[in-house]
Parts: C-alpha cells; structure tokens; sequence
C-alpha cells in the first residue's frame, strides 16, 4: 500500500501536539527510542498506523522521512495492523505478541474443525494475502492474483467454502486498505472483482466471524451501487445443465428415429384396415389357389371371354432395411503420442496422511473449469496427484515447483485418496527393479518459459493423446520401456528399445516407421527440451 504521502503530521505520548516530519526527526535524533508516535498520513486521514520506536534513532535517518509511508508500512502496518486486529477481536485466542508465522495455528474458531489439506490451504492463503496486497510486487502478477481470487469466491462464501479460517480476516485486515480505494468501476463494474469486495464486506459484518471493527474504520461499501449485474456462476450446476442438454439432443434423436418407423409401419397397417372394413375377414394366403386363379384367368383370355376387371393392388411397402453397421474403427498404431503429456505447476505438495512412501501435491496442467477429477485451488483449476516420492525427493523440492505429468491414465485411489495424473521422475535403470523408483531420484524439469498446461512431446512423435489411455492395451508400460536420459541430461525417447514398435516397424511396407526406430527423440515443449539435474543414461518414470 504504497500511497502518496507530500507530508505527515504525529502526535506522541509525550507532547499533545502537532508536530511536522522535521520535529519528528529531530525527536527520535534525541533517543526517544520507546515513545509511542501516532502517525495520520494527510493525504488518506481515515488511516492511522502506529509506530513503536524499536530500532535506534541512529538507524533512522532522513531518506525514511522523504518517504514516510514506506517506512511507516514496512515498520508495523502489514504485521501489526492485522495482529491487533486478531487480538482485538479475540483476546483469549490472540496474545499480543503473536508472531505471522503462529497465524495458522490460533484457535479463533474453536468449533470449526480442519483437515489436514484445509490446514495447508489456510497456511497457503495467508502467504497469499501478504502478496496480494504488497507494493513491491509486478502489476500483471497483483492483477493476475486478484482474477484468481475472484474466481476462487465466485462459488464460496469463504476461503474453505463455508468455514471461516484467520486466513479470511488476513485477507480483509490487508486487501482491506487496497479495496478502499478502488473505484466503482473496478469494485462492480464488468471486469470488476465483484466477489472481492462480497467477501471483505461478509467479514467485516458477519457475526461468523465477530471482527470488533468501528463503524468508520469499517470498508465502505454501497450494496446499492452495482455498476455490473452478474449472474453466479455454479460449476456443479452448469455441469449438469449441459449433460442434461446432451441427453436431450440424445432424446430427440432417438424420437425421430421411431417416428420414422411408425410411419412406415402405418402404411401397411391402414391397408389391412381398408381390407376388413370392406367384410372381407383377412385369411392366410393359399399358394395353390393363386396359382390356379392365375392359370383360370389366363385360359378364358384365350378364349376370348371376358373376365372382369380386378382392382388395381396396392404396392406392398417395403421393410426398412436394418442400418449398416459402421466398420470397426482401425486400431490407433502405437505410439508415444498417444499418451497425454503436459507441464504440470504444483501449488502445494503435503505428506500423504495414510502412507509413508507417498506425497500428495495440487497440480494445475492446463485443464478447463468442470473436467472430471478436478477440483479448484487459489482460483485455478488443479489436480490431485499421488507419488511415491516420499523419502527419494525432499518435501521442499516438491513445492512451486514445474514438473512433467501424465494426464490421461485412468484415476486410481492410493490410500483413500484419489490420483488423477501421475509425474514423470528419472531413476537409475536396473532392470531387476518391480517398476518403482529406488536410489537417487530427479523430477524431469520443462524448459525455462514453460507454462502449466504446455503440450509435452517426442520430436517426431507428435500426435493427438487419447482422452483416456485403456489399462487393457497397456500403451504407457510399452513405451515408457523406451523412456530414458542421455549423456547430457536431456529425457529422450528410444524407439528401438520397445519390442511392439520394432515389430510395428517391420510389417509396414514403407520405410518411414524403421527410419523412426533411428536414433533418439528428444522430450520438449514449444519452448526447449526437458532434463534432469544429473542422472545419465537413466529410467524416466
């Protein structure tokens, strides 16, 4: 909150008095190191901070009175406004000298009960906030931070959902200042953070949360002033809305498909009608009088007799012939390509709580709002993925960190929790192992640049990724037999090392598979080729 500030005006416990920022430096340059200064900035007089001498009045010099605000910020705003907050509001939970680092484990909610994953996300939140709404951060990374958060409340109440955590009055007591000044077209106009400012208003009003703030130190907020309507947004709902839209297109499908039937049906039906109506009782067909009847009116023709004229028959309609069955599709030859490769940021990673040998880690890769198996985290859409890494890569590497990650293996549930990708990692190559990674263990690391959700690929590989990878015809355990590191770190692919690829390649007339079986093919993105730290000549997996 790095607000204009020509001068300031203070007034401490000492002398009542009004004194310039001139006094002010020359009262500190005396050593009065524990007064108390309350300190108005004039150029917002509704924001009153609170500065305690706690450094020497020889470590303060003139550039912080040039430029009082950051000063005053850095010195206790940011920490101690939302610390008194919180102690203000609940004494018995808060001491006054709480550290930020204590946040997330004060009882403020004793009746709120978290899990594990929700203690983590308050733990996230918090370091969220102190971003959020911090001067020295780039003005596209605040934009993008504030789009995420509105999106994340847009179907919340809170942070969590519905419980109230400190991570939510982090939020109010720092964006808080930030959101005072927003204009009206940036709190509720059509790219405004509509539920931003739902949020902080629900916090400081709400008896959930019992925040003990003035009235005239309370956010401002008109409930009446909505530049923008819009409509909520329920992903669960818009979800079903278009699955029932499919089943109705499904439906009417299927209704024109039996009308068509009956019609013809109705057709042989009104003629059998028209027989009986006429006292004519249908009988079944006897061959042989048809064939003498036919043989009698052919001898009286020949004799010149004239036989009465039949009515004309009506063509029998035709059965509808049964639809063709379409041709089975032809199997998809194999191919690396097939399987769905992609550039995976993870937000979090935690100790699975059930295994020993497992993390779990929140994966954004790229996917679209409503995809299955996903679920929202800080506004974006994540996965959750199971590895067995505990003990082989250290928890800290696993955090914020970009990986590789396999999309479209079918979720499998480890432990009670489900996994729904799995990431790529590199390990010595023994060929004894049973499949899972032992020794020293790296994670592959897209190029510098990448983003979550970049297509991942083997040069000369490239294809289209199935949406789903059938276990039954096991595509990922014949080609990662292939999967490697070179000598210069680089994850490769080596075609000539899958048995099913080299057969492929010879039952095929021309050459271009055999020329494929050549060499290596190297792992990249649009932006460079994928590596690891140090391991050569190893298993990726």
């Amino acid at each position: 909150m790095a607000f204009p500030c020509p001068s300031i005006i203070f007034r401490n416990s000492e002398s009542p008095h009004t004194h310039t920022h001139e006094d002010f430096y020359h009262f500190l340059s005396h050593d009065h190191k524990h007064v108390t200064f309350t300190v108005y900035l004039t150029s917002l007089s509704a924001s009153r901070f609170v500065l305690r001498a706690a450094r020497p009045a020889s470590s303060i010099s003139r550039r912080h009175l040039r430029r009082p605000c950051r000063f005053f910020r850095t010195a206790s705003v940011m920490a101690d406004s939302l610390t008194a907050l919180l102690h203000r509001s609940y004494p018995s939970a808060v001491p006054e000298s709480t550290a930020d680092s204590d946040l997330s484990k004060l009882p403020i909610f004793p009746k709120t009960h978290y899990t594990e994953g929700e203690k983590a996300e308050i733990q996230q939140w918090l370091i969220t906030s102190s971003h959020i709404a911090s001067t020295t951060e780039d003005e596209a990374k605040t934009t993008g931070r504030l789009s995420s958060l509105n999106t994340h409340l847009s179907t919340r109440t809170t942070l969590l959902g519905s419980k109230p955590s400190v991570a939510d009055v982090a939020l109010y007591s720092r964006l808080g200042p930030v959101v005072s000044n927003w204009s009206s077209e940036q709190r509720t106009g059509e790219r405004g953070y509509h539920h931003i400012v739902r949020h902080l208003d629900f916090v400081q009003n709400a008896p959930l949360f019992g925040l003990k703030v003035d009235e005239n130190e309370k956010l401002k907020i008109d409930p009446d002033e909505v530049i923008f309507k819009i409509k909520p947004v329920d992903a669960r709902a818009e979800k079903e809305r278009k699955k029932k839209e499919k089943e109705a297109l499904a439906a009417a499908g299927a209704a024109a498909a039996a009308a068509s039937g009956a019609t013809k049906t109705s057709l042989v039906s009104d003629n059998d009608n028209k027989a009986t109506s006429n006292g004519e009782q249908s009988k079944p067909r006897d061959k042989g009088r048809d064939i003498l009847a036919a043989a009698g009116t052919a001898g009286a023709s020949t004799a010149g007799v004239a036989q009465p004229t039949a009515g004309k028959k009506e063509k029998k309609e035709k059965a509808p012939k049964p639809a063709r069955q379409p041709a089975a599709p032809k199997e998809t030859p194999l191919s690396p390509a097939l399987i769905d490769l992609r550039v995976g940021h993870i937000l979090k990673a935690e100790a699975h709580p059930n295994a020993d040998s497992l993390y779990v880690s929140t994966i954004a890769v790229g996917d679209p709002a409503g995809v299955d198996n996903t679920s929202e985290f800080e506004g974006k859409v994540v996965r959750t993925v199971c590895s067995g890494l505990n003990g082989l890569v250290p928890l800290a590497e696993m955090q914020g960190r970009k990986v590789v990650c396999v999309c479209n293996l079918k979720p499998v549930t480890m432990r009670g929790i489900k996994s729904a990708a799995m990431v790529l990692a590199a390990s010595p190559r023994d060929e004894g192992t049973d499949g899972g990674h032992k020794g020293p263990v790296e994670l592959v690391n897209p190029p510098e640049g990448a983003q979550a959700g970049d297509r991942v690929y083997f040069e000369g590989w490239q294809g289209e990724p199935e949406a789903q990878l059938n276990p039954k015809k096991k595509v990922w355990d014949m080609c990662q037999v292939g999967f490697s590191t070179t000598d210069d770190c680089v994850v490769a692919f080596e075609a000539d090392k899958v048995p099913q690829l080299v057969s492929q390649a010879e039952s095929e007339p021309s050459g271009d598979a055999k020329k494929k079986l050549e060499g290596i093919a190297k792992l990249r993105t649009k932006d460079g080729v994928c590596t690891v730290k140090s391991l050569k000549g190893a298993t990726v997996r």
